[in-house]
């Protein structure tokens, strides 16, 4: 397209014009003198901005906007410590594979180095978590540069971009040729550009599949960053074969159907016990790290693995591969579904082997019905866990902040349905999530369906301002807190490595968060019974006017903290990390 037309205008309205034709939005930032213009420029276009109380938590809240929409969540800072406090943000995103543009405001450079005031070597500083980092130096190239944020955010491995505008360029005015403002429509959203892996390396797979006995599909964050659940359900059904998942996997099949075997890793219901039985894995975007590896002893010797990632290098680092099928998850499934489609005979000679996942899942249902119905007081997590299985409607979302909340949300939530339903962020697994998290996630998904998210007393203190964003901003979630008066995750880490009562820096002071809450203008309930967590959760998930905290009294026994271990009894070996 050519055009003689001229549009006269500021870096940032040329900014803001180009996120308004991605579609962008909402973005979440804190303003500052250099982005002035593109602030002005959002508000006279329309493009849908939100104020954070702290640059950390709206990089948490585009991430978790990105989780459930897979459109780049946005995020801007302005120079010096609003760009850097975006570190820990981007680093989320990077590492789990979620695309965000992120836009920062730099010095001017007429003056740069010269003490400009909160100046410091942000980019050098972000550029190494970011997927691509990009300068601003000329303001013609503004629409170029955006076109190629999305187009790099939403692309292979999705991530963050960064974009640093410097405050000459964003005040500056320039005719900007008009035929320059258009989008590239197949980057405005991950999957863009996907890719199929090699037809003799499918091939290879496909015979390894075709004659495994017992075959288990692992899913990773991959699956649903590539829309793959549905073709992966069934692919799993035409084929007979089980599928266990991370926690950023969590929904790729739906954790009540027959042939979901749960979390698999460091927590495990049933997983890892038929991963040492199987004779085929089927790993699909995931990068088989620390976590769903226990520290890479998973993995059972001789066993075929066949790797399915859309990022060659990311084959065979962790693990021996036995066959690389480099693509996109939902690509390669409906490749291996095609190749494999007569599959009734192999259905039926797996029917034992598929059999055993929902006996053996009763079994552990069985067994976990002491946590999941517990009625001690304080209360135990797990019934917490078991009550939101049984109010959640079936198109809710979880968030789980880093530590204990992924932990008990991963190994006991249970998805009634395909798809993202689980937001925990193990990209980077900070603390100090949920809250932003549960406010990106409800404006992502929409007032018509609920977002509940799980926050300790730790993680809830970090972000308890974005309170008062979420009720600015008609984030009407609901936020459980674990609150065990602790640092839970440390305090249960101390006590099982150095024994009872040594403890340091780990425990809190008692406060009633409700009470803080309902200061803050939203809806607070302190619940210390557990038999009345359902009306609570029940009366949160009604509350569509305003943000409601559940402030959750838990166990204060640092024995007992861990979801998946008893403290009391368990064993550390020197260096070893049980948990």
């Amino acid at each position: 397209m050519s055009s003689n037309a001229t549009r006269r205008m500021t870096g940032g309205q040329a900014l803001a014009e180009m996120l308004k034709l991605h579609e962008a939005g909402p973005m979440f930032g804190m303003g500052g003198f250099q982005l002035l213009p593109f602030y002005e420029a959002c508000r006279a276009l329309g493009v849908q901005h939100m104020l954070i109380n702290d640059e950390r938590c709206g990089a948490f809240a585009a991430d978790a906007y990105a989780r459930v929409t897979n459109k780049p969540g946005l995020v801007d800072g302005t120079l010096g410590p609003g760009a850097t406090n975006l570190a820990t943000g981007l680093a989320e995103a990077f590492n789990a594979g979620m695309p965000m543009v992120a836009i920062i405001g730099d010095a001017n450079r007429t003056h740069a180095w010269k003490n400009m005031t909160q100046e410091a070597r942000q980019f050098d500083v972000l550029r190494p978590l970011v997927k691509e980092a990009i300068r601003v130096e000329v303001i013609s190239r503004i629409p170029e540069h955006l076109r190629r944020a999305f187009a790099v955010a939403t692309s292979g491995r999705p991530g963050p971009v960064l974009i640093a505008v410097p405050e000459d360029i964003a005040h500056g005015e320039h005719d900007f040729d008009a035929a320059d403002f258009w989008v590239d429509p197949g980057t405005l959203r991950a999957q863009a550009r996907r890719m199929r892996p090699d037809p003799q390396d499918l091939a290879r797979a496909v015979a390894i599949l075709a004659k495994a006995e017992r075959p288990m599909v692992l899913a990773g964050g991959g699956v649903h960053i590539s829309e793959a659940q549905d073709a992966l359900t069934r692919f799993a059904e035409a084929q007979g074969i089980p599928v266990a998942h991370t926690m950023s996997g969590k929904g790729a099949i739906a954790c009540t159907h027959a042939l979901s075997a749960g979390v698999f890793g460091r927590y495990s219901r049933i997983a890892n016990d038929l991963v040492a039985q199987s004779d085929c894995l089927l790993v699909v975007g995931c990068k088989l790290g620390e976590i769903a590896t226990k520290r890479f002893t998973l993995m059972p010797a001789g066993v075929p693995l066949i790797h399915v990632d859309v990022l060659p290098e990311e084959i065979g680092r962790t693990t021996r591969t036995d066959v690389a099928l480099v693509g996109d998850a939902r690509a390669t499934i409906e490749d291996l579904a095609e190749a494999l489609r007569d599959g009734g005979k192999r259905v039926a000679a797996r029917a034992g082997w598929c059999a055993e996942v929902p006996k053996r899942m009763a079994e552990w249902r069985a067994g976990a019905r002491e946590r999941l119905e517990s009625v001690e007081s304080p209360i135990n997590v797990g019934r917490l866990l078991g009550e939101l299985n049984k109010v959640m409607p079936e198109d809710a979302v979880l968030v789980a902040d880093g530590g204990f909340a992924a932990h008990w949300g991963a190994l006991f939530f249970d998805t009634k349905r395909a798809g993202r339903g689980f937001v925990a962020d193990r990209g980077f697994a900070s603390i100090g999530y949920g809250v932003p998290g549960g406010i990106g996630a409800q404006l992502g998904v929409g007032k018509g369906r609920r977002v509940v998210s799980l926050t300790g007393d730790g993680g809830f203190n970090m972000s308890m301002g974005e309170l008062e964003t979420a009720r600015r901003a008609g984030a009407a979630f609901v936020c459980c807190i674990f609150n065990n008066a602790a640092s839970g995750y440390v305090k249960a880490l101390q006590h099982a490595v150095y024994g009872a009562g040594n403890y340091q820096s780990s425990d809190l002071v008692e406060i009633d968060y409700a009470a803080v809450t309902r200061a803050m203008g939203c809806h607070g309930i302190r619940v210390t019974d557990p038999e009345k967590l359902a009306g609570a959760l029940r009366e949160g998930l009604e509350n569509t006017d305003t943000p409601t905290v559940l402030d959750i009294v838990v166990t204060r026994d640092p024995a007992r903290m861990l979801p998946a271990a008893d403290n009391r009894t368990l064993k550390v070996q020197k260096g070893d990390r049980p948990v």
